[in-house]
């Protein structure tokens, strides 16, 4: 038995476009009710216990949310059948009690299975069902950044985030990671907790390219795609700065920006650029909800995907873009480079006048610097979520069954 926790699918209900960490637990929920496994899912109570939820409901909740994230349809019609399958289990979850969850998971090889970082900082949550269930505990880990980066983040998260990964080496039985780099930087946590964790380095997949034929190109002018949410991290200020500069050279002939993700905490500038910013006007593009029928056709129609990050656990937008044959221009940070292998161009993220030369050469119609990347993108291996499962059931039922008990205090 395995029990996904669905908690950051719930609290996600009603967002147009989802970021990373959604499409992780997404693909979690379809992987389980499609391999025909015995599979049930949890979720945190509205007053902060976990709960069962219904099985029939939750699979519906799941193939509606990934509906609606996917387009195609009735956007508000869609929106509003995930509202209320995610009401109708929030509901459910009132009625649900910890005790319950524990029975359920009592069985021998049961696991519990968290996949995003929602209420990882609940500490005395795991530890009730660890302590009433004995269930497996395996959880993945997408990055430290709040930790390693506290200036990116709101004000808290970095101690938050910290509680987190506590509480994760000190219960999981069994740890999995997006990356090297994010495998890298939990590792010295985990031998500071001293039970000997295993941890798995499992490459992320993407599913975009099973819209790759929908719809033609959006624009008629060259332009460049950034898909992200925007927060400080993310340096969506450098090419703000830069496409003003590029409007006041070119003119009309200056490429298109276009931004695609939510705005986020702290972006008063990149917002104030946006809004009250006339040289922005007809260059920059914002888009803070697209669901991936209309992404796709953007992004394969791009000049280049543009990712010039501060910092990054895996990349989900690389290997999106790679894999629908669209160039990268990525920052020169550990995580893109491993996520991207030799095919991106790496630039360093304060480098301004490197950003503006390698821009101007992709949008010409006729680019040597992008048709040698096109050349090395035939050479790339996309990661695939079949490999990443593959890895992944392994590695939990290896971890099952060489499990051994928690040292006192754990």
């Amino acid at each position: 038995m395995i029990a996904l926790d669905l908690s950051r699918l719930l609290s996600r209900a009603g967002r147009g476009t989802p970021t990373g960490i959604d499409r992780v637990e997404l693909a979690y929920a379809e992987h389980l009710l499609a391999d025909g496994r015995r599979a049930c899912f949890t979720a945190v109570t509205p007053l902060g216990r976990l709960g069962l939820l219904p099985q029939h409901e939750a699979g519906q909740f799941v193939c509606a949310i990934r509906k609606a994230w996917r387009g195609g349809g009735d956007p508000q019609a869609e929106d509003r059948r995930v509202r209320r399958l995610a009401q109708r289990l929030r509901v459910s979850l009132l009625a649900s009690r910890e005790p319950a969850v524990a029975a359920r998971l009592s069985a021998a090889g049961a696991v519990y299975l968290l996949v995003s970082h929602h209420h990882l900082e609940k500490r005395s949550l795991i530890a009730r069902l660890k302590q009433r269930s004995g269930a497996h505990f395996v959880c993945l880990i997408h990055d430290l950044i709040p930790i390693e980066f506290p200036e990116y983040a709101k004000p808290g998260q970095a101690e938050n985030h910290l509680r987190r990964i506590q509480t994760a080496v000190d219960y999981a039985d069994a740890l999995i990671a997006n990356s090297a780099v994010t495998r890298d930087a939990l590792q010295p946590h985990v031998d500071r907790a001293g039970r000997g964790t295993p941890v798995l380095v499992a490459p992320l997949g993407a599913d975009l390219p099973g819209l790759a034929k929908s719809g033609p190109t959006p624009l008629d002018k060259p332009y460049f795609v950034y898909v992200s949410t925007i927060e400080a991290r993310k340096n969506h200020l450098l090419l703000l700065n830069l496409w003003r500069r590029l409007g006041a050279e070119l003119s009309d002939k200056a490429p298109l920006l276009v931004l695609v993700g939510q705005r986020g905490w702290e972006t008063e500038n990149v917002v104030d650029m946006l809004e009250r910013c006339p040289a922005l006007r007809d260059l920059v593009i914002e888009h803070n909800a697209l669901p991936d029928a209309a992404m796709v056709p953007l992004l394969k129609g791009a000049r280049a995907v543009l990712l010039p990050s501060f910092a990054e656990g895996f990349g989900f937008p690389v290997v999106e873009a790679l894999q629908l044959g669209v160039p990268a221009l990525c920052s020169d940070i550990p995580a893109l480079r491993e996520t991207g292998g030799g095919v991106p161009e790496f630039l360093d993220p304060l480098d301004g006048p490197a950003w503006r030369a390698a821009v101007l050469d992709y949008a010409a119609p006729a680019s040597p610097r992008r048709e040698a990347q096109l050349a090395r993108l035939t050479h790339w291996q996309a990661p695939r979520w079949e490999d990443h499962f593959a890895l992944v059931d392994r590695f939990i039922a290896e971890s099952a069954a060489n499990r051994r008990p928690d040292r006192p205090g754990c």
